[in-house]
């Protein structure tokens, strides 16, 4: 800090009170400006220190996570496969037998528990299953086999006519249900049969439109068109090649249409 001392020249007097007027130039920072900058300074330091630590514990923590599911489930399980087996050999050979058996017992009587709660489980009436991957069958009442068998589900592709018109070759999934049977059943054409063959679509009910035969002797209305029916291409089962419905060979479909009823369980998966 400077103190300069001046006078009026214009007058060259000094004022009558005696009091001379002194400039005071502050050259150096002021003591509480250079505190408060060094205050969020530290704060800066303490925050990025502890959002450091924040960081490393998180990181600290998943690793020990992943290591306990690579490697301590799987240690504990071998702890607990080793004192049964020494549990085992410090015993004599009749205490072992008896052991095992016991063991045996055990696990069958878990075993029969477990099935137990799947028949808790299953329809009460006979049901159906299809595998659309390996296009096979499995017709059930309760836990019982009653046929099995290859079928034709769905061929997976896309007939586009335009940019907003299209269909989509594809056996649905999940649970479903019989919701309608006949006999001696009539294919109606949809407009993609015709679209797909090259020809011109006809009116609504056209006679073009009416198929007959194709469907075998039996069919199984499962919703929105989906069917389970018979087929004239008996070659190609076990082959995804339908438009959607399932298709079984003559006696196959004569059996299942006669076990199942309006209501059974369709499980496709």
């Amino acid at each position: 800090m400077i103190n300069r001392e001046f006078s009026d020249k214009s007058t060259g007097t000094t004022p009558a009170n005696g009091y001379k007027p002194v400039m005071i130039v502050d050259t150096i920072d002021h003591p509480a400006t250079k505190s408060g900058f060094m205050n969020k300074f530290l704060a800066t330091l303490k925050f990025i220190f502890r959002l450091f630590i924040w960081i490393s514990g998180l990181i600290l923590f998943f690793v020990l996570v992943a290591g306990f599911l690579l490697f301590g489930i799987s240690e504990i399980q071998d702890r607990k496969i080793s004192n049964s087996l020494a549990a085992f050999v410090n015993l004599s050979d009749e205490e072992n037998v008896n052991a095992i058996s016991n063991e045996i017992s055990s696990a069958d009587k878990k075993i029969s528990g477990y099935n137990k709660q799947l028949l808790l489980l299953l329809p009460k009436t006979p049901y159906i299953i299809i595998n659309t991957t390996d296009n096979e069958f499995q017709l059930y009442s309760g836990n019982n086999l009653l046929r099995e068998g290859k079928c034709s589900t769905g061929k997976n592709t896309i007939l586009q006519k335009s940019a907003d018109k299209k269909w989509v070759f594809k056996t649905p999934r999940g649970a479903m249900r019989i919701r309608g049977k006949t006999t001696a059943p009539v294919w109606v054409k949809p407009d993609w049969a015709f679209i797909e063959e090259g020809l011109p679509v006809p009116s609504a009910r056209h006679s073009s439109r009416y198929e007959y035969g194709s469907l075998g002797d039996y069919a199984m209305t499962l919703g929105d068109g989906y069917m389970i029916h018979g087929t004239l291409y008996k070659r190609l089962l076990g082959m995804p090649v339908t438009h959607g419905c399932i298709r079984l060979n003559d006696e196959d479909l004569e059996f299942v249409f006669s076990t199942l009823s309006i209501g059974s369980k369709v499980y496709i998966y």
